[in-house]
């Protein structure tokens, strides 16, 4: 499918973290897993000019987000999220590479990622590679893959 990639627009958070918040649940979480996420599943209107954001559309609708923070030569990967009705169809791809991309052109030389443990091999597929566990911002004990994508040859 394809898809063009755009900034988000002023007034589209709340939208953009629906979005999000359908998208982590698919992964087949209960009500209260996902009530816990959903603080760090949202998209603050502050967050557009602190952050770097791509939206992915596909004949007008939106069909996934991304989120990057670029500090020093370091970049996070905040939120990677794909519409539940197009998953598997290459967006998520699309979006990894800009945020990738956007981070290296910034300066980082590595991509840090907090993967949720079922969108892990998503990531390893992308080139990323384990480099630990992280504590979940939402779930107290509960543990995430963090996964690590060297910039330097982009």
């Amino acid at each position: 499918m394809s898809c063009i990639l755009r900034p988000p627009k002023v007034g589209e958070p709340p939208a953009l973290s629906a979005l999000c918040f359908r998208s982590k649940a698919v992964w087949g979480y209960d009500d209260d897993f996902m009530e816990a996420c959903r603080r760090e599943l949202t998209i603050e209107p502050s967050e557009l000019q602190s952050t770097s954001i791509a939206v992915a559309e596909n004949n007008g609708g939106v069909v996934g987000v991304v989120q990057i923070k670029v500090v020093g030569n370091e970049a996070d990967l905040l939120k990677l999220f794909v519409e539940p009705t197009t998953l598997r169809r290459g967006i998520g791809k699309t979006l990894f590479v800009w945020a990738a991309d956007r981070a290296a052109r910034r300066g980082a030389d590595r991509f840090m990622i907090e993967a949720d443990p079922d969108a892990a091999s998503f990531y390893r597929r992308m080139g990323a590679e384990d480099c630990g566990f992280a504590p979940s911002g939402s779930i107290a004990g509960r543990m995430l893959p963090r996964l690590v994508k060297e910039l330097r040859s982009i």
